[in-house]
């Protein structure tokens, strides 16, 4: 058996493998199928200040090889989390990160103040719209991405912050490189798609929200390919999201320059994913007479043009 353990930002993971959020709760369920404490590190549902009901009904619609959602954030607000869950997390030995989510610059410094030491990481996500500049993600222009980060990082003064990427943005390099200059510490990537599925008996969108996020396997050549740039584009360490369904998909993301990888759709299909994705990545790195998954980092290089 290989090593699969890595470091990010000074913190040890098992091995490269973490839930991502919103696909896993904060890992209850799943824990009654196997034990999480197997997996390298859990991204929670995404947390606010305040409970959050979501989205009307109905919020996920499936495509080819993809879903959509809209949700909308439903949580039960960081103190229920800090209350219930967090215990039980840290219980299992596994990685935890706080994924994190405001309406404003101060929501995002009082949810990452409140969690300063808590948690093993924060991530922000900056998908969500910033109700003070006119409705506008966070995460779409470099200015507000270094700006929320900056606010962000100010009120981590023990724990690692990381910044989720948006792929709905004119250049995923210089808006990982703005979320560098902001202060993180690494950056993860990438969260869903915007999409549509219509409904052509009703000629209506299927979903309530009428645009819903796209995730599934059908995204990953998107995701490798912004990986791959985003990685080469930054000196933080990068993680890794979108379409990882088998332990070769992991390795793909890692070879790209992910320093780690997240889980998520492939938990609805298959409620084993990840353990089995951790077996995939440790066979083919016997395979291959690899010994040390960190060997594969990055070493994924472009075919020379004539």
């Amino acid at each position: 058996m290989a090593n699969l353990s890595v470091e990010i930002c000074g913190v040890k993971l098992k091995n490269p493998v973490i839930a991502a959020s919103g696909t896993f709760g904060f890992g209850r369920e799943y824990n009654e199928i196997y034990d999480i404490s197997v997996l390298g590190g859990i991204s929670t549902k995404g947390l606010t200040l305040e409970p959050r009901l979501g989205n009307p009904v109905p919020r996920i619609a499936e495509g080819r090889s993809v879903i959509l959602n809209a949700v909308g954030l439903q949580n039960p607000g960081v103190e229920s989390f800090i209350e219930k869950d967090l215990g039980f997390l840290k219980s299992k030995g596994i990685t935890v990160i706080a994924n994190v989510a405001g309406k404003t610059l101060e929501d995002y410094g009082k949810i990452c103040e409140r969690l300063n030491g808590l948690v093993d990481f924060v991530e922000l996500n900056i998908s969500c719209p910033n109700v003070k500049a006119g409705g506008m993600a966070f995460g779409i222009k470099p200015e507000s991405i270094k700006e929320v980060t900056k606010v962000s990082k100010r009120a981590l003064s023990s724990t690692p912050l990381m910044v989720k990427l948006s792929p709905n943005v004119e250049s995923i390099v210089v808006n990982a490189q703005a979320a560098q200059s902001g202060g993180a510490d690494c950056i993860s990537l990438i969260n869903t798609l915007t999409g549509m599925v219509i409904d052509i008996e009703r000629r209506k969108p299927l979903i309530a929200n009428n645009t819903g996020g796209v995730s599934g396997a059908g995204i990953k050549p998107v995701a490798v390919r912004m990986v791959y740039e985003a990685a080469h584009a930054v000196k933080i360490p990068v993680i890794g999201m979108g379409g990882i369904m088998t332990g070769e998909d992991a390795i793909e993301f890692m070879m790209a320059g992910a320093s780690a990888v997240q889980v998520g759709t492939a938990n609805f299909a298959n409620a084993n994913a990840m353990p089995e994705i951790i077996s995939g990545i440790d066979g083919w790195l016997d395979r291959h007479n690899i010994s040390d998954i960190n060997e594969i980092i990055g070493t994924a290089t472009l075919n020379e043009k004539e």
